[in-house]
């Protein structure tokens, strides 16, 4: 398996880039749920940044390859990165853009575990499992962070249900991950893992917006504006950099800055929709980053420490 380089300045640079997208497509979404369901949207993206991939493909002239267990783990993230949409689709109904996306963003906290039982290179020791204690602990305090300026507006039990399918989007966005670090998709360009994924969620998810009935359509600039950024932005451009960053760095050490996308969709939520943000969500929040934070910067604190040795 290849060896993953430490982050360096440019990784750094579009990471940053990518946790400011991730955090506005919540917003984006729920701005137009009104207008467009929201699997009905994300459904549409994957198809649009699928054709859009091929093309760029086609330019570069790269092909898809079903060998060597490729097909096979490209179906499964497919599946999971479709399950992962239809979750963030369902939730982003019954809650708030600013809850959704911090569940969202407990996935590398499942990431490291999940990579802790396949990868000997991604053990946890003591300082991640009190991350990770500490962010389950601010995930329960978050389900409780309710406040009567919210509840008046959304139905409680709706809200807590909205929650909970944004917390398994998280582990379905998680266990996609781990696929693609412990299969064959790990040795495969990124440009064939983002196919496998956005041809799964448009099959998928256009299956399931029929199924629900939500497939209702009512074009207007801002859900074409919104379906442009989603498609074009979000699911071709950054999902592509994204799997670009997981084949030639240590996923735990891009988890790092995924603190910083539940920050950006709370700022772009309050800022751009108007949700209210609760003191004891708020506190939950803050638990559950700096949970992700001890998780995913073990790295940097061994990389530093061995240059003060080496000093």
């Amino acid at each position: 398996m290849p060896t993953r380089q430490a982050l360096d300045a440019r990784a750094s640079s579009l990471m940053l880039l990518l946790c400011l997208l991730w955090g506005l497509q919540q917003v984006v979404l729920k701005a137009t749920a009104h207008e467009i369901a929201p699997i009905m949207q994300i459904g549409l993206r994957s198809g649009v940044a699928a054709l859009l991939l091929g093309l760029w493909m086609w330019w570069r002239h790269e092909r898809m390859s079903i060998t060597d267990g490729t097909l096979r783990a490209g179906l499964t993230v497919g599946a999971l990165f479709a399950l992962e949409f239809m979750l963030v689709g369902e939730g982003l109904r019954h809650t708030s853009a600013s809850h959704a996306v911090v569940f969202l963003y407990t996935a590398p906290i499942f990431v490291a575990l999940g990579l802790h039982l396949k990868l000997p290179a991604e053990r946890l020791n003591g300082l991640q499992w009190a991350g990770i204690g500490l962010a389950f602990a601010g995930i329960v305090l978050t389900f409780f962070g309710r406040s009567q300026s919210v509840t008046r507006a959304m139905d409680p039990t709706m809200m807590l249900w909205g929650d909970a399918l944004a917390l398994l989007a998280g582990m379905a966005w998680a266990a996609t991950t781990v696929v693609v670090r412990c299969s064959a998709l790990a040795r495969a360009p990124a440009s064939q893992t983002l196919m496998y994924q956005l041809v799964g969620a448009f099959m998928l998810l256009m299956l399931a917006a029929t199924a629900l009935g939500q497939t209702h359509i009512h074009f207007t600039p801002l859900v074409w504006g919104s379906l442009v950024f989603q498609s074009v932005v979000v699911s071709f451009a950054s999902f592509l950099a994204w799997f670009w960053l997981l084949r030639h760095y240590l996923a735990s050490r891009l988890g790092v800055f995924s603190f910083l996308t539940p920050l950006f969709g709370m700022g772009f939520g309050v800022w751009l929709l108007g949700e209210p943000l609760e003191s004891r969500f708020v506190l939950g929040a803050v638990l559950v980053l700096a949970g992700v934070l001890l998780v995913s910067s073990q790295g940097w604190l061994v990389a530093v420490n061995a240059r003060r040795a080496r000093a």
